[in-house]
């Protein structure tokens, strides 16, 4: 019921689901250009609609009643962020602790305009072994879903370097265009 009901607001809203789940038992989920907490909506939508969960960094702050038992129904993961560095080694532990798990990461980092990309999803990936998928909340042609699989290699920088030239090609437009860039 739920998943019809996901589909049907997609739709309402006027977006075009692109690709299914992700056929990987564990993937990170490349999510870009991130404009807008919109994104987190709709991907969650998406990827409810086609009977999948893709689960979310979330600051464990946000995890109170009544609000936190929806957020992890949602797939949401608490994240301490006073552990700084460590936010890395909680999600490698939380993905090898399971059998599945479909991540969604926004290697900006911020909602906000910035040339310069994290690249924990690449020490997540390595670490876990989890395939990573080139996805996209593309508000010009109203399409959201995943694009391809990507291949990394040990260098991180090259790898984004190589994603953004991906994304400069594919030309997805954020809901606020003017905050993201694909440049390096």
């Amino acid at each position: 019921m739920w998943r019809s009901t996901c589909k049907l607001l997609l739709k309402l809203f006027g977006w075009k689901p692109k690709n299914g789940v992700i056929p990987y038992k564990k993937a990170i989920i490349i999510g870009v250009p991130h404009t807008s907490g919109w994104d987190f909506v709709l991907s969650y939508l998406f990827y409810t609609s086609l009977g999948g969960v893709a689960n979310t960094m979330i600051k464990k702050e946000f995890f109170f009643w009544p609000v936190g038992p929806i957020l992890k129904k949602m797939g949401g993961i608490p994240i301490d962020r006073a552990k700084g560095a460590s936010i890395t080694k909680q999600i490698i532990h939380e993905m090898n602790s399971r059998e599945t798990m479909h991540l969604a990461i926004t290697p900006e980092g911020t909602r906000n305009l910035t040339k310069k990309w994290k690249a924990g999803f690449h020490t997540i990936a390595k670490a876990t072994g989890a395939t990573v998928c080139l996805g996209v909340f593309d508000f010009g042609r109203k399409e959201i879903g995943w694009v391809k699989p990507f291949e990394l290699t040990d260098d991180a920088d090259a790898d984004i370097r190589r994603m953004k030239a991906f994304y400069r090609e594919y030309a997805a437009i954020g809901r606020h265009p003017e905050k993201f860039t694909a440049e390096d």
